[in-house]
């Protein structure tokens, strides 16, 4: 399977094990959905149970925490992530606090599904990377794949979880894993070791990273489409790192990053998100209190830039191989 394929499987899976799921979001029933994720879903299971929206993110969300609080289990689509900002406030105000507020007797087990990042020339409104903003948020947990293995079992244990869920997709590795090299041919999952997804139930527990190469060289601690770029940018090196995939942002697996800095006594920290306030300078802090006397050079972050997503030079601002080469020779020369 590809992504998108594995992540409707996902769905498909849920509903047809739990008659509380609902998929709903802006054109994901008849048509499927704009990256037909949803594709196949109204017809299997009705109306009622997949159905469109207006054009309301506010009220998507917003409908999503009261049908969590009165029993069901909502998986709203986003149709992508740069038009998530006006359901903030359900988000942050409603679904991330309800359990706290009513001292655990509403919950709001929602699973909000959505596109994000760049490399498809999307510009500044469809390229956005804003997964930084909910994981300073409490109560909400961050979720984003890389694999189309993990995406299917994460996305399943995501709907299964009773807090509210933000499930962000790398739409740029939908189709296939990316290396960074904008200039030469796509490639598929087909044939690929992490495409191989079995068609029935399984769950990935939310909060464990993934050792997507071993290595005693380097730490570098990525997510989403980043893992592929950073997979490719070590092997041309030929560079022993070991990549830690972290799979989930918030709850974050700080036990296999701790002990992975502290083998290798380096760190890399790269995402696609802008710098100033990006998840990485969590990381940062983190590794810096846990492994501060591990350390044998700063740590190094490679990200965006503090710029809104440009369609132009897109690839100046994507944290291509050259840069993360470039801090990668920083830190092994420290």
């Amino acid at each position: 399977m590809n992504m998108i394929q594995a992540i409707n499987s996902a769905m498909d899976v849920m509903m047809e094990r739990d008659p509380t799921v609902v998929v709903m979001g802006e054109d994901v029933g008849f048509f499927g959905g704009v990256f037909r994720a949803t594709a196949g879903l109204q017809q299997k299971y009705g109306k009622n149970r997949v159905f469109d929206t207006p054009i309301t993110e506010c009220g998507i969300i917003g409908v999503a925490v009261g049908m969590g609080a009165y029993g069901l289990r909502p998986v709203p689509e986003i149709q992508f992530a740069d038009y998530i900002y006006p359901a903030l406030d359900q988000l942050v105000s409603e679904a991330a606090r309800l359990r706290y507020r009513s001292a655990g007797e509403f919950i709001a087990p929602m699973t909000v599904r959505s596109p994000f990042g760049g490399g498809i020339f999307g510009g500044q409104t469809h390229s956005q990377s804003p997964e930084g903003i909910f994981t300073h948020c409490s109560g909400i947990k961050t979720v984003i794949p890389s694999t189309p293995y993990d995406a299917k079992g994460l996305l399943i244990a995501a709907i299964e979880d009773n807090d509210p869920t933000i499930f962000f997709e790398p739409k740029r590795i939908y189709n296939g894993p990316f290396d960074g090299e904008y200039d030469t041919p796509a490639t598929s999952w087909a044939g690929h070791k992490d495409a191989q997804v079995p068609t029935g139930y399984y769950r990935i527990p939310l909060g464990q990273a993934r050792i997507a190469r071993a290595g005693e060289a380097l730490t570098i601690l990525c997510y989403g489409t980043m893992v592929h770029v950073v997979e490719h940018t070590v092997a041309m090196l030929g560079l022993d790192a070991e990549i830690v995939d972290l799979r989930s942002l918030v709850p974050l697996d700080i036990e296999t990053i701790e002990a992975s800095v502290k083998k290798t006594g380096r760190c890399l920290i790269v995402h696609e998100a802008t710098r100033t306030s990006g998840f990485g300078a969590e990381l940062l802090a983190q590794v810096q209190e846990r492994c501060f006397h591990h350390l044998e050079a700063p740590i190094e972050r490679v990200t965006g830039f503090d710029t809104p997503y440009p369609h132009s030079l897109e690839w100046a601002y994507f944290p291509g191989p050259v840069r993360i080469r470039e801090a990668i020779n920083k830190i092994m020369k420290d």
